[in-house]
């Protein structure tokens, strides 16, 4: 992945309230193997976390003026260094007003992806370790904690200078429970949610589930492509990228490789041609499926316990939230 710039700044703060210093880096970080690897390593984590939002920038202001900033250095009238500095000036400012946050390690990655540009920005702290040495001695190390990355976004920059109507070219890392500690950092981004991936990928499974029933498929053809849409969506979720409905489409079923696109398109799910895969969600999804003569059941395996009940002694199955159209035609079985 071609780097066009890096730099790291730190600001040094602590939780107590007490100011944050701010020691800039005057200039951006030459190339370098480590750059590549720790760039490569940073992207594998982050791709990795779970409970990412998606989003796009507020309208540039006083408030969120992030954009402007980014804007002007894509546009060529301030260098990476000015505008990584001005950044992290005003990250620096959002930290002091947040007494819950803690100062990093601060890193701005511009770098190339394919044919895609994204800007990384990311809050690195450092862990104590050990290390043998040469000599075979033991001695204390430090390294960049990468897994414990938890206030990162990632810009798809050509998503945001091309595709006006987009909504969805920042990532950023999402506080866990809706922790306000979170809150700071999508501020300094000037982000704003605008496609939720939980909601989204439910809604995904929900018009495959659908789709599937719509088919009356073979018990084997089924938990096939069932394997495959989530193969395809954790492959995707594992690159940073969305899924593509259309390719998932070609994926389920090659031989009608628009079948299940247009069953999403004619049942007007309300779904994007794109959308970001939410893992979390991806691993709750697990079908049951049976068919015996005269009667075939299927249900996804987190309603077990709530809606579903099963009996293994008395071999039965107890289902709560009938759906309408059935209970009417039960209402009419005479």
């Amino acid at each position: 992945m071609p780097i066009r710039h890096c730099i790291v700044h730190l600001i040094d703060k602590k939780p107590d309230g007490t100011p944050a210093v701010l020691h800039a880096r005057e200039s951006e970080l030459a190339e370098s193997a480590a750059i590549e690897n720790m760039l490569a390593d940073l992207n594998e984590s982050y791709n990795a976390k779970q409970g990412k939002a998606w989003g796009l920038f507020h309208p540039e202001s006083g408030a969120f003026p992030f954009s402007g900033w980014l804007k002007e250095y894509l546009d060529g009238s301030r260098d990476f260094t000015a505008f990584s500095r001005v950044a992290v000036e005003h990250l620096q400012k959002l930290m002091e007003e947040s007494n819950l946050s803690v100062g990093g390690h601060v890193l701005f990655a511009h770098y190339q992806q394919g044919m895609t540009d994204y800007l990384a920005i990311a809050l690195l702290h450092h862990s104590e370790g050990v290390a043998v040495t040469d000599q075979l001695d033991v001695t204390p190390s430090r390294h960049l904690d990468l897994g414990q990355m938890h206030l990162a976004a990632r810009i798809n920059v050509s998503e945001w200078q091309n595709n006006k109507q987009s909504k969805q070219y920042i990532s950023f890392i999402k506080g866990k429970n809706g922790k306000k500690v979170s809150e700071y950092f999508r501020d300094f981004i000037g982000c704003q949610e605008g496609v939720d991936g939980p909601g989204e990928t439910r809604t995904l499974l929900k018009a495959f589930s659908d789709f599937v029933e719509s088919e009356d498929l073979p018990e084997d053809s089924a938990r096939e492509k069932t394997k495959t849409l989530v193969d395809y969506a954790s492959s995707q979720a594992k690159l940073g990228e969305p899924m593509g409905l259309e390719e998932l489409s070609e994926l389920i079923d090659e031989e009608r490789p628009k079948a299940f696109y247009d069953h999403i398109r004619n049942k007007d799910y309300g779904l994007s041609p794109e959308i970001p895969a939410d893992k979390r969600t991806l691993n709750q999804f697990r079908r049951f499926t049976g068919r015996a003569e005269g009667l075939s059941i299927s249900f996804e395996a987190h309603l077990l316990g709530s809606k579903i009940e099963y009996d293994e002694e008395a071999g039965t199955l107890i289902i709560k939230g009938l759906p309408t159209s059935l209970t009417d035609q039960l209402k009419r079985r005479n």
